[in-house]
């Protein structure tokens, strides 16, 4: 009988040291905004060799937290790739600022940096490069335009934690690189995320940020000994709690293994499918370690839909990322967006599908996603 174990696109690892970890903390006098989250943070900044490091409640608020820490507010432009999560233009939108939707390159999926000058406008403040499905951008063509037109580059790395552009890892390469920490992610907090950067300034506003805007935690004022705190700018509770920092740093410790993981069932996906002209995986860079949060391939529209059913019914998890966000209703009510904006991404669209890949899968599911694939073209 045919085994139809339901197979997840994505699924987090959680093992007894992780559990232990967060044990730990529930018997300990801090559950949130104590220690944990300081060598958490500590942990992440040294991993990818950033200065600075900002954990928050999720990465949407460390989108946010980066549009803030950069002053973005009403009239100010933000150019970002359609192909993304709607968290990434949301951030933008919390602020009061637009976003200008760039289309990506049809090979890569990836931010096409080749027309990003065309979309450059007198208000344009910054550039939200993202990583899709684990790939990073190509950074030295966005730091050039940055530093031509004096715009401010922030990566969107949600994809990408322990990922290599040119032998450096995600996290060194914009003004400000944020992370996700979701269950399906690189590595786990259970919800989560982070803001790295080399500016110290940025950090300290953040800081504020996902504490109300207040200058002073509770754990500062109790080692002080004081109780007097000011609110000094608005801002939101995206604090993250130990226990979530607790896991991620037990999490952190494995994360190299589950990459080399990733990276071995992305190997065998390709060698399986090599030769097929119907099923085509994205392209992958010479000069980048790939994070493969995503595997994903294109099929041919017309049998898409098709695919997509017929490899569920066998418990094959595949899913689609994603609707490009111009495309969004909410987009095309607020600022006019429509059909026909990011024709590269839009096609894109219509014949992608993300595979399983996560590291807890066995050659022999990547097999067995690979077999009801053919099976569902014959």
């Amino acid at each position: 009988m045919a085994d139809k174990t339901f197979l997840p696109y994505g699924r987090q690892q959680v093992d007894e040291e992780d559990i232990a970890a967060v044990v730990q903390v529930l018997r300990s006098e801090w559950l949130t905004t104590g220690p944990m989250v300081e060598q958490f943070e500590e942990a992440v900044a040294n991993f990818v060799e950033a200065p600075f490091a900002v954990a928050v409640s999720s990465g949407t608020a460390a989108l946010h937290a980066a549009m803030f820490a950069l002053n973005i507010g009403p009239g100010d432009e933000v150019i970002l790739p359609s192909m993304t999560f709607a968290a990434t233009a949301n951030a933008v939108v919390y602020q009061g600022g637009t976003p200008v939707f760039a289309d990506v390159d049809p090979a890569t999926l990836l931010l096409d940096t080749a027309n990003l000058e065309d979309l450059l406008t007198p208000r344009t403040r910054a550039i939200i490069a993202v990583d899709y499905a684990g790939q990073p951008c190509n950074y030295s063509d966005l730091q050039r335009l940055k530093e031509r037109h004096g715009l401010a580059l922030v990566a969107d790395a949600s994809h990408s934690l322990g990922a290599e552009y040119r032998g450096k890892k995600c996290g060194v390469w914009a003004d400000l690189t944020t992370f996700s920490f979701h269950p399906v992610k690189p590595l786990t907090t259970a919800e989560g995320g982070m803001v790295v950067t080399s500016c110290g300034e940025y950090a300290e506003r953040i800081r504020r940020f996902r504490n109300h805007g207040i200058n002073l935690d509770y754990q500062q004022r109790s080692e002080q000994g004081g109780w007097y705190y000011e609110m000094t700018e608005l801002g939101y509770n995206y604090r993250i709690s130990d226990l979530q920092s607790a896991l991620g740093l037990s999490q952190l410790k494995k994360l190299a293994g589950w990459l080399k993981k990733r990276r071995q069932i992305a190997d065998i996906y390709r060698k399986e499918l090599a030769g097929q002209t119907v099923v085509r995986p994205l392209t992958q860079l010479p000069n980048v370690a790939h994070g493969y949060h995503l595997f994903v391939v294109r099929v041919p529209v017309s049998q898409r839909a098709r695919l997509f059913a017929a490899l569920r019914a066998e418990g094959i998890g595949v899913n689609v990322h994603y609707l490009p966000v111009h495309l969004q209703p909410f987009y095309g009510h607020r600022f006019q967006t429509q059909r026909g904006l990011c024709p590269v991404a839009e096609q894109a669209y219509e014949e992608i599908l993300s595979l399983p890949v996560f590291p807890g899968m066995q050659e022999k599911d990547v097999k067995r996603v690979v077999s009801c694939l053919n099976a569902s073209l014959s």
